[in-house]
């Protein structure tokens, strides 16, 4: 069985209250009326003594008079009544239909959101139609709020559906160039007689790569997953022991630590640092540094990566947070194009936030805040 819509239940309850004060008014009002007319007042009172002659002009007695009031009031209640209820079904009818119309008026906004979100369903692709937005106007009210974060939604699962075309077209050509590599090199090898030595030591190198690949990519699907535990992590120790350890031929690699402490998983805020100064060193140029701070402020632990090298375009630093997105050529490049975004992936899992600006004369600074411990 079908239920009725939100407008005629809105109807309905409009109605409903409208008879039911008509009601409520109308018997109040009869009740003092009826006090009014009926209750104790002054009454017409016969003195004692000989009733006078019957000559002359007829007049009524004491008692008829009394019950002729009486009958005209009870027809003046009766009157009030049965107009009153005639009124009352009469206006009913018009502030039903009044409620009817008011409450399609302010359904409207609700019926767009209906029609968009049915529009998007109906599309012959999931990600199509969602470019689409209700941009609702009006007063700040409950419907207006309800527009705007059903925009808001919208706006993020297009987001999502874009990045997730380019990591998937990025992805498929990463993974493709090795093998096209490897295909390369078997087929001149097979045709020349190339040395089995030196095809070997290429081809391992290519799987060194794309073994890379494959962990970068794992990495960054566990940091995008919610923390299930979290443990107390100091981020000065982890910043230390990730500068020792991190070779680094002609950069230099300092650090300037103070307590930075949050929850988090260790494993995780581990390459979070890791990755931030392989990043630095990696783009860097021959005689150069990368120093890297940590620190609590407001409240918040504070990771800082400096390094110099080429001068980075302000306009380019929104993209190397997306995956297989670098400065470098794609095919000489060392790296995957995985780190930075596994570095926003970690940061945005643990609650936190990073940001990057153009360092002073070249390079990169890049500042990750992560929640402080509690």
């Amino acid at each position: 069985m079908r239920r009725l819509t939100i407008r005629a239940r809105l109807t309905l309850v409009y109605g409903g209250l409208f008879f039911l004060a008509g009601g409520v008014l109308l018997g109040l009002t009869y009740f003092l009326v009826r006090q009014q007319l009926l209750g104790p007042g002054p009454q017409n009172t016969i003195t004692n003594g000989p009733e006078p002659a019957a000559s002359g002009p007829s007049f009524m007695t004491g008692d008829t008079f009394s019950q002729g009031v009486v009958e005209a009031q009870g027809d003046a209640l009766r009157q009030l009544l049965v107009q009153g209820t005639i009124a009352l079904l009469l206006v009913g009818v018009v502030a039903t239909a009044f409620g009817y119309l008011l409450s399609g008026r302010l359904l409207q906004p609700l019926q767009r959101v209906t029609e968009t979100a049915r529009r998007i369903a109906d599309a012959p692709a999931a990600d199509r139609g969602l470019h689409e937005r209700l941009a609702l106007s009006g007063p700040r009210d409950e419907v207006k709020d309800l527009a705007d974060t059903f925009d808001l939604m919208l706006e993020r699962l297009d987001g999502s559906f874009d990045g997730q075309r380019r990591f998937i077209a990025n992805a498929s050509h990463e993974l493709r160039t090795p093998l096209t590599l490897n295909r390369a090199l078997i087929e001149v090898a097979l045709a020349q007689g190339t040395d089995v030595r030196l095809l070997g030591e290429t081809l391992l190198d290519i799987n060194a790569r794309h073994e890379r690949l494959i962990d970068g990519l794992l990495l960054l699907a566990a940091s995008e997953r919610e923390l299930d535990e979290r443990s107390y992590v100091d981020m000065a120790d982890i910043v230390e022991h990730i500068a020792a350890t991190t070779p680094a031929e002609d950069v230099t690699v300092t650090t300037a630590t103070a307590e930075a402490a949050t929850t988090g998983n260790p494993v995780l805020l581990e390459r979070l640092v890791q990755n931030l100064v392989e990043n630095g060193v990696r783009n860097n140029e021959p005689g150069g540094r990368v120093h890297v701070t940590s620190a609590t402020r407001d409240g918040r632990a504070v990771v800082e990566v400096t390094n110099t090298g080429p001068v980075v375009p302000r306009y380019e630093i929104p993209g190397l947070f997306e995956p297989f997105r670098r400065l470098a050529d794609r095919v000489r490049a060392p790296g995957a194009g995985l780190g930075l975004s596994i570095v926003r992936a970690v940061a945005h899992a643990h609650g936190g936030d990073v940001r990057a600006e153009p360092g002073e004369g070249g390079g990169l600074v890049v500042v990750v805040e992560l929640p402080g411990a509690d």
